[in-house]
């Protein structure tokens, strides 16, 4: 009985972060949306915040990091602008909620976390969902994929001093790459898009992400 009520609950509070926290703030990729509107975030959180996991902030997940608002999810989706043909590279999976629709728009999804633990915790839940085209690795994401690889679309999901090179080198002729840059108070979501050798960036979001830590990031 109390199984069914969780699960109305949950129900109810998807359906409102869509209206007011996605469509309301404009997000209209439909197939972010849908995506969105499907996947059960309280599973990615940790037990005493599933109360909270549709409300429209950033969440503890344990180990200095935290699952980001639904919205900055969106957007950085959004702005990404996957297709069912892309390869996208991930750079810190976290609790996974990020990688999970990432995974509903691409054909395939590679994403690299520096904390075994979370990387561990993050394959077992979307394992458990379903989820089949994913790669995980356990590692420096500052250095991008540990093997030869192009990838149409990177997403950095934490805050990087600038660009990393490895990462500029990984990313396809014509391809998006979306991070928060700046230092460890405020950054600016970055979309950048590779012609060639150049690569152009424009800002387009305020953001407060946590930092991440490797050899073409932050040291510490």
């Amino acid at each position: 009985m109390s199984r069914h009520r969780n699960e109305d609950i949950f129900a109810d509070a998807r359906t409102r972060m869509v209206q007011f926290d996605l469509k309301g703030r404009g997000i209209t990729d439909s197939r972010v949306i849908e995506a969105m509107s499907t996947i059960p975030r309280e599973q990615f959180v940790r037990s005493e915040y599933r109360s909270s996991a549709y409300s429209d902030g950033p969440l503890p997940i344990g180990m200095g990091q935290t699952i980001s608002q639904p919205y900055i999810v969106a957007l950085m989706t959004q702005e990404l602008n996957v297709t069912s043909d892309c390869d996208v590279l991930e750079i810190g999976t976290g609790c996974g909620y990020q990688t999970a629709v990432l995974c509903r728009l691409a054909k395939q999804v590679y994403t690299i976390e520096k904390l075994a633990e979370l990387s561990q915790a993050a394959r077992a839940v979307l394992g458990g969902l379903g989820f089949a085209n994913v790669n995980f690795h356990v590692g420096d994401g500052s250095c991008g994929w540990p093997k030869p690889r192009i990838f149409d679309r990177i997403m950095i999901t934490a805050a990087v001093p600038g660009i990393p090179e490895p990462l500029v080198q990984q990313l396809a002729d014509g391809g998006l790459m979306v991070a928060p840059v700046g230092g460890a108070g405020i950054q600016k979501l970055m979309l950048s898009t590779k012609k060639g050798e150049q690569v152009t960036s424009r800002a387009f979001c305020d953001v407060r992400f946590v930092k991440l830590l490797g050899k073409h990031a932050f040291w510490k």
